[in-house]
């Protein structure tokens, strides 16, 4: 009679994350037979701290002690990780790079999940320059880490389609739910040596490097469809702009939230215009001339105002067509 194969060793853990993209493996984590030792979190101090880390309080929940090391590389953190001795970190949404001395600090070294398919898309934002790129697919890997950035072998990957309006926020909780069970499987393969690592095609790698708020600006230049995917890209920070051209006063800034590419007959009949051109401003609706196609904007936020609806929007303000968005400094 054949013998049930035995269960993997239980691994001790500590917890590197920060963001809501961790949040689901940070908490997937508390259903293995694993043991989760701590969490390291970014500390939450300077001129305009963000919000606490979603995964402090799923930590204190659990009873699990939560430190906030300045520099994780520094000899003060790698003696604070190394007091764990615990058989692996997991990494997820950081933010820091962890050097070799610090990943050493664990008898396995560290795991990371990411949102992208490595080596596409290696860096800070990978799913907005996917949605930016009009990529029709993504996923996640799980490397092992080594101390270049998103470069270390691959342990598994999951692939998904991206859906055609989906915004970078609604995709990042999608791909952070399809992770966490990914990085608990390579948990239990790397517990019983089962894990087979894959090296990246370094001649394959794309990068996707942190957001600037300068990246949010349209240009209306670039075609409708590209443009509909760089609102999508760059939500919720660092959002995208562009500016009212008044014929008198000054330019408006404006950011666009939410937007579509016309294809109604109503803006088959329009003449063409150069891009940045309004081409309908009126019955609640805004259709703008794009390098290619015809944009029309459903949600926007004049400076200093709340967002709204176009046809709230033109009730308030007087936008004409023929006038023109772009750049305000011209």
């Amino acid at each position: 009679m054949l013998s049930e194969p035995c269960p993997p060793p239980a691994l001790s853990l500590v917890m590197l994350g920060n963001g809501p993209f961790a949040l689901p493996t940070f908490e997937a984590l508390y259903g293995t037979p694993h043991r989760v030792r701590a969490l390291l979190v970014r500390p939450a101090h300077g001129r305009r701290p963000g919000p606490p880390s979603p995964l402090r309080a799923a930590a204190e929940r659990q009873g699990t002690p939560v430190h906030e090391p300045e520099d994780v590389n520094a000899e003060d953190a790698r003696a604070l990780l190394a007091g764990f001795a615990a058989d692996l970190l997991v990494v997820c949404d950081y933010g820091q790079i962890l050097k070799s001395a610090t990943l050493a600090t664990a008898r396995l070294g560290g795991i990371n999940l990411h949102a992208s398919l490595l080596p596409r898309y290696r860096g800070a934002a990978p799913i907005n320059w996917a949605l930016y790129h009009g990529e029709s697919e993504t996923g996640v890997t799980v490397i092992h880490m080594d101390p270049r950035i998103d470069a270390g072998p691959c342990l598994a990957q999951e692939r998904v389609a991206i859906l055609p309006d989906e915004t970078a926020v609604e995709l990042e909780a999608r791909l952070a739910r399809l992770g966490a069970p990914l990085v608990c499987r390579t948990i239990d393969a790397l517990a019983g040596g089962a894990a087979t690592p894959l090296p990246q095609d370094p001649a394959l790698a794309t990068r996707a490097p942190r957001l600037k708020k300068s990246d949010g600006e349209i240009d209306w230049n670039r075609s409708a469809a590209a443009i509909a995917n760089l609102v999508r890209a760059m939500q919720p920070w660092p959002r995208s702009s562009t500016a009212w051209l008044r014929p008198a006063g000054e330019p408006l800034r404006l950011i666009v939230d939410r937007v579509r590419v016309s294809e109604s007959a109503t803006a088959a009949a329009l003449p063409a215009a150069s891009p940045g051109t309004v081409l309908l401003a009126a019955g609640g609706r805004l259709l703008i001339q794009t390098g290619n196609g015809e944009l029309e904007i459903g949600q926007l936020q004049p400076a200093g105002k709340r967002a709204m609806t176009t046809d709230e929007f033109l009730r308030g303000y007087p936008l004409r067509a023929g006038e023109r968005l772009g750049p305000a400094n011209g």
